[in-house]
């Protein structure tokens, strides 16, 4: 099969009912990749048409996790476009034209039942432990006498009227053919008795004027994927190719990832929500790169892929249904590399705002230089802060027990300490060129490893066990400073001496 299709219109549909999610970031990224490898259209639409779960903020929250995932549209509520309007709530008279369409063709049916009786006959239908389905009382009724009724006034939804014999099959590009038996299907409510369509109608509807090829969206809508089939052809419409993404295993692969997870994952420095990971200092490049990963792959050997890199390699034909499980330490692994990848000065950039967050008085140039030598050991962009705020504090405060060099006493460990001001004086700077060189010079001659006279000089220089490379973290330091904490870290440890 060709993976190049062409005239490709795609379109991304995420309700604003609350954070977005990897699911709609996934999903969105697939969407994305097969418009802008094909030349085709990657379009952004607004499903809001339920007000009750319509969280504000949300739909301004799904605009920026996109762009910051590096996914501008061609159409959209914001740019507009051919097929406007973007927001389902703009579009109720549209749907309503087809909801009635669809009953001047016998596709569908007023219903007029109550929610009470719909609840006795749900009890019933559970007492004689058949699924919950609606009982068909309105599909009787004659055109007429339902006609009568919505023009007095009554109030009423409107049901897809599903044959009740045969079968309906549905092609999964993923899958393959999918059959049903029309009698397990039931008359879905197309329409509101407030007038607004549900999913059901509203989508179909939309993807058809909008001239939607290829419907990539989650699992989540098989089990009325024969209904959205059953609606295009009632129409008389042609089919889009419909995908059905993968469900997302939680972490132990056991059991489906949901929302609620979140709140124990945060714990642990990670989320499913593309808004805190950000937070997190996750990289955008780290994330698109993971997620891509997760339902579909290139080969299996290539795991390192930028935006551009997936444009160009991503196939409908290499997506895997299977569900895949969330891994974070993955997430990790990638976002490291990107982190690595990235520039300097565009590193620095993202870094800096971690600094400042934490209150510490980091100005950029610094950071600029920070940047190259902090990176190997960075995750995320977050951890650049317990790395290296050393450098923008006046003074550190190492714990003198720390200052101490395994296998040595504190008063050993105070010499190194003052043999190195004695040899780092007379040099004009603190270039790592320059001090580096005299240090190793000092650990080849005195009998002490280089891991006790650095490990003592790191400690004494950062405060700390763990920190960028020493000799270039000293240049950036400066001599004055690295003179004094050296001078401060022999008088601690000849405190500890005494």
């Amino acid at each position: 099969m060709n993976d190049r299709p062409t005239h490709v219109r795609v379109r991304f549909p995420p309700s604003p009912t609350g954070h977005m999610h990897l699911g709609s970031a996934r999903t969105a990224l697939y969407n994305y990749l097969l418009a802008k490898q094909t030349g085709g259209k990657f379009v952004f639409r607004i499903e809001d048409t339920d007000v009750k779960r319509y969280v504000p903020g949300a739909e301004e929250e799904l605009i920026n996790g996109l762009k910051w995932l590096g996914m501008e549209w061609d159409e959209g509520p914001d740019i507009g476009g051919p097929y406007g309007p973007y927001r389902q709530s703009e579009r109720k008279e549209i749907y309503q034209q087809y909801a009635k369409q669809l009953i001047d063709t016998g596709h569908a049916y007023y219903c007029f039942c109550t929610p009470e009786r719909l609840a006795r006959v749900r009890e019933e239908q559970q007492k004689r432990k058949e699924p919950p389905h609606y009982d068909g009382t309105c599909r009787r009724l004659s055109k007429e006498e339902a006609e009568a009724r919505v023009n007095a006034g009554e109030a009423h939804v409107i049901r897809f009227k599903t044959p009740k014999e045969g079968s309906t099959t549905v092609h999964d590009h993923l899958r393959g053919d999918i059959t049903v038996e029309n009698r397990n299907l039931d008359d879905y409510i197309l329409v509101k008795s407030d007038g607004w369509a549900l999913y059901h109608l509203a989508t179909m509807v939309d993807d058809h004027l909008m001239k939607i090829s290829h419907v990539i969206r989650g699992s989540e809508w098989l089990p009325t994927f024969p209904l959205h089939g059953l609606i295009y052809r009632a129409f008389g419409w042609e089919e889009p190719v419909w995908i059905h993404l993968s469900v997302f295993l939680k972490p132990s692969g056991k059991g489906k990832m949901s929302k609620r997870e979140s709140a124990d994952l945060i714990k642990d420095g990670y989320s499913i929500f593309v808004k805190d990971l950000r937070e997190l200092g996750y990289t955008p490049e780290g994330v698109v790169n993971w997620i891509s990963l997760m339902g579909w792959s290139y080969d299996d050997h290539t795991e390192f892929f930028t935006l551009r890199d997936l444009v160009e390699k991503f196939s409908i034909d290499h997506l895997n249904p299977a569900p895949a499980a969330i891994n974070f330490s993955k997430l990790d692994h990638f976002n490291g590399l990107h982190i690595r990848a990235l520039d300097d000065r565009e590193l620095a950039k993202r870094l800096l705002p971690f600094f400042l967050e934490k209150g510490i008085d980091a100005d950029f140039e610094t950071v600029l230089k920070i940047a190259p030598i902090a990176k190997e050991r960075m995750a995320t962009l977050d951890e650049v802060v317990p790395l290296a705020e050393f450098f923008f504090k006046d003074t550190v405060s190492p714990d003198p027990d720390s200052l101490v060099a395994k296998g040595l006493t504190a008063k050993e460990s105070a010499e190194i300490a003052e043999k190195a001001v004695e040899l780092l004086s007379p040099l004009p700077d603190m270039k790592a060129a320059g001090a580096e060189p005299v240090m190793r010079t000092y650990v080849d001659s005195s009998g002490f490893s280089a891991g006790q006279v650095f490990g003592i000089m790191r400690e004494a220089v950062t405060g700390q066990h763990v920190s960028p490379p020493l000799f270039e973290s000293m240049e950036i330091i400066g001599k004055d400073k690295v003179i004094q904490r050296l001078q401060k870290a022999a008088q601690l440890l000849r405190m500890v001496n005494q």
